[in-house]
């Protein structure tokens, strides 16, 4: 299993990968997703994130403010079984793009502040 941005490019290198799909859920829970080609994939994609529309997400973003990253998270990487073409898929978390911070309406956002303040307060 990847823990690591570079276990996950091993993974992709090593079990002939073609395309990896980014997946994480909108505001009312929903699973939503995009797909890339594998050799879009680099060690910089786990920091520096990739740009999609924010405005296709229903509830996100404005069509004028529509910028976004969805940042994957390489622990939870692992191949999906069913698919015909070799596909590494990731849960990703999204960001404001320009402060890199995690964005409001993401819930994987609300899970993340709500694990810190329980850690910063000794409750969990």
């Amino acid at each position: 299993m990847a823990q690591t941005p570079q276990d996950v490019l091993a993974m992709i290198a090593d079990q002939g990968i073609r395309v990896v799909d980014f997946r994480f859920t909108d505001f009312p829970g929903h699973w939503q997703h995009f797909t890339v080609m594998a050799s879009e994939i680099e060690e910089e994609t786990f920091e520096d994130g990739l740009g999609f529309d924010g405005s296709s997400i229903r509830g996100w973003q404005a069509i004028n403010e529509s910028d976004m990253l969805v940042i994957p998270d390489p622990a939870t990487a692992l191949i999906d079984p069913f698919l015909e073409e070799p596909t590494l898929v990731m849960i990703c978390n999204i960001a404001d793009p320009i402060t890199k911070s995690g964005y409001s309406r993401d819930p994987s956002s609300f899970a993340q502040k709500a694990e810190a303040y329980m850690q910063s307060t000794c409750i969990g």
